[in-house]
Parts: C-alpha cells; structure tokens; sequence
C-alpha cells in the first residue's frame, strides 16, 4: 500500500467582485455558475500525512492491434506527478528505466491536465514532447488532449490579471490558475514552445471505437457536430486570444459528472453526435465518481482503492484519473479494457 497526504484545505473565492481591484469575495460565497471544481481536488498536493489509500495492482491484458499500429493506451490526469507518470509508463512497458519509448509502434494519448497542483508540470509536457518525436521515429505515436488546465495555464500566461466578466463578477485568469494550485516554479520554466505546443492540442478524438475527451461533460457539443468541427474551433478561439472568449472555453470545460448516475444518456448523446462506443475521459476523480473521498483521520483503511479505470454509465463511460493529486493512482490503461 502507498501512502500520501492531503493538507486541510479550504476553498477560497477565486472571483473578484466588481468595484474596487483590492476587493474579493468571501469565503463562503459560492462560485459563479459554470465553473465546477471540485473542492478536495484543487489543492496543490504535498506529500508527508493524513490520508491513506489503498492502491491494488493493476492487470493488464493482450490489446489487439488496429492494422499496421501497436495497441492503445490512454493515460489520465498526471498534474506534475512526473516521477509517478514514469513509473506508470514503464510498468506498462511503454518506456525503459531511463524514460525513453521502448514501446514501439503503441499508440498512446494523454487525456490532459499536465500542470498544476504537482511539482513538475512543465517536465511533464517535455516529457510527453519528447516522447511523441521517439514514439513517431519508432513507428508509433504518443499524442496528448487538451485539458482544461492547459486553457488555464495558457490564460494565465496570456492574460493574467486582465479582469473578465464571469458573469459572476470579475475573474481574473491569474487567480484561478492560483486557485486551482498553478505552480509559480511552473510559470517560470513556461517558453513559447511549451505555449505553441498546448495551444494546438485537440480536444477530442475518435479511436478503434473509443471517444477520448479530457472532461466528463457535454459541452462539446457547444463547439461543434463533428470532431473535426470541435477541434477547429477551439484553435480558432486559441487563436484569436480573446480573454472572454478563452474563459468561457475554459469554464465549460471544467464542468463534470454528466455521465454519473442517470447519466448514460449523456454520453450515448456524445456517442451519437462524434461517433464511437465507449467515452474515455479523465477530469473528475475516480473516487469522486463513486462518492468517495480519502479520509483524513489516518485510519490504514480509511481510503477508497483505486485499482484500475471506472467503467459506468450502463458501460458507455470510462473514467482514468485516478486521484494522484489526493494520493490515489495515475492510470496507464490499455485499450479496450479487459471486461
């Protein structure tokens, strides 16, 4: 059993009211509508007490290979767990001990959330970068979603303290990014490449009958009919850098849970609209999914085990992030899951 900590945490008000810059709104205030983070995910993650959680091994089976290509592998949120992501990697045999591809022609995609919360964002974008040049030269590929603290990240760096209208009062994209654990050491590192390379990530994408999407919401609807149609026109407000625009792309984006509890008509909307038989996603924690939360009162068996991805809504949804920020597991799955 591995064990990690999660500090008390109370959740700030990330909006700034209209009237004076200095003024914020009160702890207790509710968050504008929209914007749905979970309150024990959003801390930055320091390891040393309190909760527990129990993490069995993983099984992996054969994965049949689409013609001409090795098989697939999704991997959830990693949030600067860059020692954890190695480690994961290599147990699945897609790198070696010194983080270099060593899995051929497999296909991998990361469904996003790369920054924030954990220590080493920005080597975990490199390291995926570097990764996607080996995995290409081997005769594979290792290719990344966006997520929704990619659009963070790049708010953050584009427009900083520029007030915005939420609808709510007055965000800033700063103040989120710092809410939701933006990592100062991360913003220092960020180039113009990192920045190029995030903001020309999909959203989505269709493959061997899997829809990968970084959020468990519908909100991609609002973007397009077609994946193709989706993915242009997130590069297209990426593009023209308007700082409502990018908000509200990002907000939509950190919706969850529509395809937790009566939620299979959700996603067999989304299936039915981008094509596809089963939604793959990461975003909302597994153990949120299921109700669950890491006790904090020590207790060895206090906290939920994470052993593999959750499959639900009638089996049309499956989720991969693990909880690594609260001390579950980062998730390397092979694809289709061994039913």
């Amino acid at each position: 059993m591995r064990t990690a900590t999660l500090r008390d945490f109370r959740v700030p008000a990330y909006v700034q009211q209209a009237g004076p810059p200095a003024a914020t709104a009160p702890v207790d205030e509710e968050p504008p509508d929209g914007y749905t983070p979970t309150q024990r995910d959003l801390p930055v993650i320091n390891r040393g007490d309190t909760v527990q959680v129990a993490v069995a091994p993983e099984e992996t089976a054969p994965r049949p290979a689409s013609e001409g290509l090795g098989p697939l592998y999704a991997v959830g949120d990693v949030h600067g767990y860059l020692d954890e992501l190695l480690a994961a990697l290599q147990a699945q045999g897609l790198v070696d001990a010194d983080g270099t591809w060593s899995a051929g022609n497999a296909r991998v995609w990361f469904l996003g959330d790369f920054t924030d919360r954990g220590p080493d964002g920005i080597g975990v974008i490199e390291l995926v970068m570097r990764l996607s040049a080996e995995a290409a030269a081997a005769g594979g590929y290792c290719k990344a979603l966006m997520g929704n603290h990619e659009l963070l990240l790049l708010g953050a760096k584009r427009f900083g303290d520029t007030p915005i209208d939420s609808g709510a009062g007055t965000a800033t994209f700063q103040a989120a990014w710092l809410l939701n654990g933006g990592q100062k050491t991360d913003m220092e590192r960020l180039e113009d490449h990192h920045l190029q390379w995030m903001s020309r990530l999909d959203a989505i994408v269709e493959e061997d009958d899997h829809l990968l999407l970084h959020s468990d919401t519908t909100a991609y609807l609002d973007y397009g009919d077609s994946i193709e149609a989706v993915n242009d026109t997130v590069h297209s407000i990426l593009t023209r850098n308007d700082a409502d625009e990018c908000w509200d792309l990002f907000r939509k984006f950190t919706k969850r849970f529509a395809f937790r509890d009566e939620g299979a008509s959700a996603a067999r909307e989304l299936l039915g609209v981008y094509g596809g038989r089963r939604v793959v996603h990461g975003h909302s924690p597994i153990p949120y999914l299921l109700g669950e939360s890491g006790s904090e009162d020590g207790s060895p068996d206090s906290g939920p085990q994470i052993d593999g991805p959750h499959v639900y809504a009638d089996g049309l949804a499956v989720a991969l992030d693990g909880g690594v920020t609260m001390a579950g597991k980062l998730l390397v799955s092979g694809l289709p899951l061994a039913d």
